[in-house]
């Protein structure tokens, strides 16, 4: 449709897509909508969404610094308790991710995102107090640990509903900016909470100190927790009166349920459980590697941990711009082919038969590994609706413009779905991998990585990037 010079139509102006509203109408493939109000909309409500994703994964991953100081301050918990306690916020973070899937589209993604925001001071309030008694039992731990994971299920509704703002050729962009960013959340509270604790920061209301005997010094463990919550507040505020609810992504259950009989759906969910599952095992389980395995030599987990997940947030980005330009399943192979190497390098890096291994290949070794998984990341996000769009559209060819606008509708809604369902299970990982450390030798875990990798190669290859493939993307 074609708009005169100096004119807006109605439908296009401003005052019909206001922060907070509703939104009922909405093309983001009109170019003349998109440059109109679109892109402005769309990028405000984007723009929202990234800090409060980044604080979801704050909450879902504030364990994997805060056991590495429990033993210090005098927690008595085993090495394998205090994997567990890394490892149980994913098992909440993915079965929580599989219902927000659902929930987000059926009560609107504006006020979801501000209810699943503010609902994360809990779990940090709760943390926070627990911290400043070490006779905390175990089991509460546990508990606290388990309702943190929540945090993590804000991805699979957030990256849902970002998808639908955006045109085809900005969704792969769009996506790895919110997702990308938003697992930056990883990186900051690495990077942050330690730097925190050291410091009465928060004053006399957050309590007192806890005695570092290692150190000989004092800590403020709770601060870790506590720092977070005014910012949990302001987001959920943010999100409520700034973003917007998209009518067009609003769908039942009985209408979403459909992408469990889509083949694609499980051959992408086990493509992302290869590239996600693995950047957020890794990030989860890395602190305590470092800290078993090369502390006596000086190294300092909470050093060196953040660095990793910042990197693989920051790619993920680069993942998804980099599939808008030469094809998301060619991105997706190089992920995996990556991340083998590099952890083949992790492995002969580790310490063996009494040998002290060497750090900085290790180190070196897993900064790629993170590099490789937000490649692939990104690039599994923008395969998704690519694939769900032209399988429906070869389906309505040839029928009219009505039947191709509702295969239209109809496919955004199925690949937000499979987006969030795969990130979803994805999620396991945070729990598998550190579970894995703690039960198995780590070498032994590391290859089972590569041979899981080794099959998602051949499923990209033959469903989507060899010549003839059945969903090229």
């Amino acid at each position: 449709m074609s708009i005169p010079t100096g004119t807006t139509p109605r439908s296009h102006r401003a005052e019909t897509y206001k922060p907070g509203s509703t939104i009922v109408e909405w093309r983001p493939e009109d170019d003349a909508f998109w440059q109109a109000t679109g892109k402005r909309v769309a990028t405000r409500n984007l723009w929202i969404s990234i800090p409060a994703l980044m604080l979801g994964f704050v909450v879902w991953q504030v364990w994997s610094v805060t056991v590495v100081r429990l033993g210090d301050v005098g927690f008595g918990f085993s090495k394998s308790q205090l994997f567990w306690l890394t490892a149980v916020p994913g098992i909440t973070g993915g079965t929580f991710r599989i219902l927000y899937t659902f929930i987000g589209p059926i009560f609107g993604e504006r006020k979801f995102t501000a209810f699943s925001t503010l609902i994360l001071v809990v779990p940090m309030l709760w943390l926070g107090f627990a911290l400043q008694d070490t006779g905390t039992p175990y089991w509460e731990m546990v508990l606290i640990a388990a309702v943190c994971g929540i945090g993590g299920a804000n991805f699979a509704s957030s990256m849902a509903n970002i998808g639908f703002f955006f045109p085809k050729r900005e969704k792969g962009n769009a996506n790895g900016l919110n997702g990308g960013l938003g697992n930056l959340g990883v990186s900051v509270v690495q990077l942050v909470a330690p730097l925190v604790v050291t410091a009465a920061i928060l004053g006399a209301p957050a309590g007192g100190p806890q005695r570092d005997t290692k150190k000989d010094t004092d800590v403020w463990l709770q601060n870790g927790a506590f720092v977070w919550v005014p910012l949990l507040v302001v987001m959920a505020l943010l999100a409520w009166f700034l973003m917007n609810d998209l009518k067009v992504a609003a769908a039942p259950f009985s209408q979403q349920k459909i992408i469990f009989r889509r083949k694609h759906n499980w051959l992408m969910t086990w493509l992302y459980v290869g590239t996600f599952g693995s950047f957020i095992g890794f990030a989860a389980g890395l602190p305590l590697l470092i800290k078993n395995n090369f502390e006596s030599q000086g190294y300092q987990a909470l050093t060196y941990a953040w660095v990793g997940p910042l990197v693989g947030a920051l790619t993920r980005w680069a993942g998804g711009w980099l599939s808008d330009r030469m094809g998301g399943a060619r991105v997706t192979m190089l992920s995996f082919v990556g991340m083998a190497a590099a952890l083949v390098v992790v492995i002969f890096a580790l310490p063996h038969d009494g040998d002290q291994g060497s750090f900085w290949t290790f180190y070196i070794g897993f900064l790629a590994a993170f590099f490789f998984s937000g490649l692939g990341n990104g690039s599994t996000f923008r395969q998704i609706p690519v694939i769900f769009r032209d399988q429906h559209a070869r389906a309505a060819q040839g029928q009219g413009e009505q039947a191709q606008a509702a295969a239209l509708k109809q496919s955004e809604m199925e690949a937000g779905a499979v987006t969030g369902f795969s990130s979803a299970i994805a999620a396991y990982g945070f729990f598998f991998i550190p579970a894995m450390f703690a039960n198995l030798r780590v070498t032994t875990a590391l290859w089972m990585f590569i041979g899981f990798y080794a099959t998602c190669l051949v499923v990209c290859w033959w469903f989507y990037a060899r010549k003839g493939a059945e969903a090229p993307s």
